[in-house]
Parts: C-alpha cells; sequence; structure tokens
C-alpha cells in the first residue's frame, strides 16, 4: 500500500512559484535577478489599515474567531456587496476564509464528485485545475484568444456544458491576461447560463479595484439577477488593499453552500486570523483614497509595458483592461536560436533563457493553460520595468 495518496499524482507545482524560487536560486549564486514573476502589488498596506491591526492586538483581539469569520467583519462584506456591486448578500450569506485560494478550494470541496466538471477559461490562474483535480474533478479548458481579448466566447461556453458540468469559473480582470468583461460581455456569457440550470458559476473578483481608464466593474450576479442563487461571488483584501499576506479572502452565496463550507473549514483551519479580519474590516470600511493612486500607478506601468514589449522583436503585447499583468505572445519568436544555439521550441525555453541571458523572471504562458505567451507582472517600480523591458528587447533582437 502506498504511502502519499493517489490525489496528489493528478496535481502539478506551481509554475509561478517554480520560476520565482529559481530566481532566487540564481541571485544566491550572486546574479542580478529581476523578479516580474510575482503577483502582488509592491505598495504598503495603507496606513489606517495597518493601524487597525496594530489596536486589535492591543485589545487583546488575539483569540480564536467564529469559522465563518467575525460578525463585524462578515456584516462589512455585505454591506461592501451592496455598495459596490448591487448585491443583496445578508452577513449570514458570508464566508471569510485564509485569502481567497482557501474559499476556492473549500467550495470545490464542498460540492464536486468524482466526473464532476468545472469548465476553467483558458489562460487561468494556475491554480484552478489543479484544486478541481485534488477534489477528484476534471477541469475542462476552453480557450481563448488574443483577437478576443482573451475572454470566454459563448457559442465556446456552449458547446463545453455537458450534464457533468458542475461550475463556471470566472476571473474577470484576469490573472494572468488581466482581460475584464464589460457588461454586454458578460451578459452574453450569463444568457447561456441561464438555459442550463445545473451550471453554478464561482466569480474570482480579486482584481475588481484594478481596472482603468473608463472601464466599469460588473460582477456575474449583479448582470444577471436570476443566477444570484446559482453564484458563489467571490473577493478578498490582498490586491486592492495590498494585504496579501494578511489572507483574508471572503465570499458570499446560497446559504446551503455557505452552510457546507462553513463545515468544512470547521476541521480545517476554523476561523481566520483575528487581526488580519481586523484589519479587513478597517480596509471596507475605512478611507479608499489609496485606490485612486494604486490605479493611477499601475496604469502608467501598464503603459509603459505594452509600449516597451510592443517594440519589442517578435513579441506582441496586448493592453489589458485590468489587474496588474500583461502577457505578450511570443509566437513568432518559437523555432529561432539564441546567441548560444540554443532552439526556442516553446514559451517555457523562452522564460528560461531569458532569466539566464538577461536575469528577468516571468513565467511562461502553458503554464495557465496558453502559449506561446508569458506573464509578466509589472507590480514593481517604473525604473525596474524600463530595465527589465530593456532586456526582454534586447533578449529577443539576439534572437536569430
Amino acid at each position: 500500500m502506498a504511502f502519499l495518496a493517489d490525489a496528489l499524482s493528478r496535481v502539478k507545482p506551481s509554475a509561478t512559484i517554480a520560476v520565482t524560487q529559481k530566481a532566487r536560486d540564481l541571485k544566491a549564486q550572486g546574479r542580478e535577478i529581476i523578479g516580474l514573476s510575482v503577483g502582488e502589488p509592491d505598495f504598503d498596506t495603507p496606513a489606517h489599515i495597518r493601524q487597525a491591526g496594530i489596536e486589535a492586538i492591543e485589545r487583546g483581539e488575539t483569540r480564536y474567531t467564529p469559522v465563518l469569520g467575525i460578525p463585524q467583519l462578515r456584516e462589512a462584506v455585505a454591506k461592501k456587496f451592496k455598495r459596490e456591486n448591487n448585491l443583496d448578500y445578508k452577513a449570514s450569506d458570508v464566508i471569510v476564509a485564509t485569502g481567497g485560494k482557501h474559499i476556492l478550494f473549500n467550495a470545490f470541496l464542498a460540492t464536486i464528485n468524482p466526473g464532476d466538471e468545472v469548465i476553467v477559461p483558458a489562460p487561468y490562474w494556475v491554480s484552478y485545475p489543479e484544486m478541481v483535480a485534488i477534489c477528484g474533478g476534471t477541469a475542462v479548458t476552453v480557450d481563448t484568444s488574443m483577437e478576443h481579448g482573451f475572454k470566454l466566447q459563448p457559442e465556446d461556453l456552449e458547446r463545453a456544458i455537458t450534464p457533468r458540468t458542475k461550475w463556471l469559473v470566472l476571473n474577470s480582470p484576469s490573472n494572468p491576461s488581466g482581460a475584464a468583461y464589460t457588461r454586454d460581455e458578460l451578459k452574453k456569457v450569463t444568457d447561456v447560463l441561464l438555459r442550463h440550470p445545473h451550471v453554478h458559476v464561482l466569480t474570482d473578483d480579486i482584481y475588481e479595484h484594478l481596472v482603468y481608464g473608463d472601464f466599469k466593474f460588473v460582477t456575474v450576479a449583479e448582470v444577471e439577477p436570476n443566477l444570484f442563487d446559482r453564484t458563489l461571488t467571490m473577493n478578498g483584501v490582498s490586491k486592492a488593499y495590498a494585504m496579501t499576506g494578511w489572507r483574508i479572502g471572503y465570499a458570499a452565496g446560497p446559504a446551503p453552500l455557505i452552510k457546507a463550507m462553513d463545515l468544512l473549514q470547521g476541521q480545517q483551519t476554523s476561523g481566520a486570523c483575528s487581526i488580519a479580519q481586523w484589519a479587513a474590516v478597517a480596509a471596507l470600511e475605512g478611507p479608499q483614497d489609496h485606490l485612486a493612486t494604486f490605479r493611477k500607478a499601475f496604469q502608467e506601468r501598464r503603459d509603459l509595458v505594452v509600449s516597451m514589449l510592443g517594440q519589442a522583436k517578435y513579441l506582441k503585447c496586448p493592453s489589458p483592461e485590468g489587474a496588474f499583468y500583461v502577457f505578450p505572445s511570443l509566437a513568432e519568436a518559437v523555432g529561432r536560436k539564441t546567441p548560444e544555439g540554443k532552439v526556442i521550441a516553446s514559451d517555457e525555453d523562452f522564460v528560461t533563457a531569458l532569466l539566464e541571458a538577461e536575469g528577468v523572471a516571468v513565467v511562461q504562458g502553458s503554464a495557465f493553460g496558453t502559449g506561446p505567451n508569458f506573464r509578466v507582472s509589472y507590480a514593481a517600480s517604473t525604473a525596474l520595468l524600463e530595465d527589465a523591458c530593456g532586456k526582454i528587447q534586447r533578449f529577443c533582437a539576439s534572437l536569430s
């Protein structure tokens, strides 16, 4: 009898973590490395949120919390959904967990039986299909294209739905492409779902506040109220409030699902960190001035990176609507050789050669289900991005 579980054979290591570790190893060897592979803001958590955490410690808010989250945070989440998304959730419909990833995993674990299918548009965040696999389900990837802005087309969704489909996962704005759905685009997707009442929707809205220009964020249950009882609306404080390390995600949805997730979480981690939850209350209910500052900085960085990578030989770099990633195509670089004679046969070869030659760490698109592309996180200083993009241009120009 094998000691390790069979489920592990269905799971691949995180490519983003692998690239980050390789960059760390090279840095430890004395190499100068520019890391553009990590998906977290480079800003500090706003001061009033940090202060709320300190005050929670000083008040003695250091004991176990309710599994579903402290009442004050669940109420703040319900108010946030009403205020910003026009969604009428009650505090009792809300669950708080140790990050958005925890919410997603619990939702899948609570609902997936062997053979159940989960539709995941590609490119996708690396963890979606792996979570589905751990839970015994089958991730059905549906390809999107650069021509359609990396957005799921309604006819492709229609073809992918089967009697075994349990969930559609929709991440807007997207990691890794930065693509975000307009109201009209999302309505076409929800129109398909209305014809298939057995399919539920898991919306990953973690980048909600990081959209640029005149783009207006909308979420599934807001666009189509008839899907309200079939939607788990997930969000968190990590990206918009620069709180990745605080590990607070939250969601609201149908009472039977929230109850099931509560049951699972009670046997896993119990309630999330008390101090982080009080800080999250301050994030949702306190001043939001920093959001405009974040958006302005990220939009300027996006425009810089899109411009510089668009000038690089063999690359095509669309401008995304949100998040803090670009997802350029390197199709024209495939088949070419580095100065050392190594053939670029794939996007993985490209990012490996780029890291070794120029010390710039990015992530291959195939890790996100779409290639030949690569993901660049522009959650870095302008100076660092200029340096990195210049090195990417130099690397591309060296290919023959």
